[in-house]
């Protein structure tokens, strides 16, 4: 069974792109070449179409849009993979960086920092540190009269 065969691409946090949203594009990979080497289409191109994705609650669109806007064309994010020489490693490639992708946009944004005060121990121990640094310089100097 190939691993296109499946009902999409999880991506985690019960997020599933449906395999109907998906459309792919096959050329040949660039690289070294000889006689009859790189003559299959090896190369994919991944094409999801996210502003239209029924995938996607509203506010996961807004976040995808945001976070990818500069790899987004039209609201259609593009994947290349040629690194393998099998098309079916590509095409596994390309979903494995999708889903990847996807997961790192959606994700829920950390909450903020809240300031915290030093404790009074530690700011003690800082100015006594401070002070001993203090003391060795002095001990340093010429001696005044």
């Amino acid at each position: 069974m190939l691993a296109s065969d499946g009902p999409g691409v999880p991506v985690g946090a019960g997020l599933v792109i449906p395999e109907s949203e998906l459309s792919w594009r096959f050329s040949r990979s660039s690289g070294p070449g000889g006689q009859s080497v790189n003559t299959a289409d090896s190369r994919v191109e991944l094409i999801w179409d996210a502003a239209r994705s029924s995938a996607l609650s509203r506010v996961q669109r807004e976040r995808l849009a945001d976070r990818l806007s500069g790899r987004l064309v039209d609201g259609v994010l593009t994947i290349a993979a040629a690194e393998h020489r099998q098309q079916v490693r590509n095409r596994d490639a390309a979903r494995a960086r999708l889903a990847a992708m996807v997961a790192e946009a959606v994700r829920a944004p950390a909450p903020p920092r809240r300031a915290t005060k030093p404790t009074r121990g530690s700011t003690e121990r800082r100015l006594q540190a401070k002070q001993r640094r203090t003391d060795v310089k002095r001990m340093r100097r010429r001696p005044t009269d």
